[in-house]
């Protein structure tokens, strides 16, 4: 039979730390916010220039309309 302390070390063991503030971050890394609190996911490519792609995706692609044709 396990006692109190041995659980207590196993519970301390498996012990899982979830950074909420990190996640969150990383979910909204490919998405921009709309004023009505929705999302909407963003082009993954990067203009001529070098910066990012601030387009609207094409529903279910990873890129706008633009790149899109280019990677067909």
């Amino acid at each position: 039979m396990e006692t109190r302390s041995e659980r207590q070390n196993t519970l301390k063991q498996n012990e899982f730390i979830f950074d909420f503030d990190e996640a969150s971050e990383e979910w909204r890394a490919n998405k921009r916010k709309l004023d009505n609190g929705t999302y909407v996911y963003v082009c993954q490519k990067q203009t001529k220039v070098g910066k990012e792609c601030k387009r609207k995706c094409l529903i279910g692609k990873e890129y706008c309309k633009m790149h899109n044709k280019n990677n067909i």
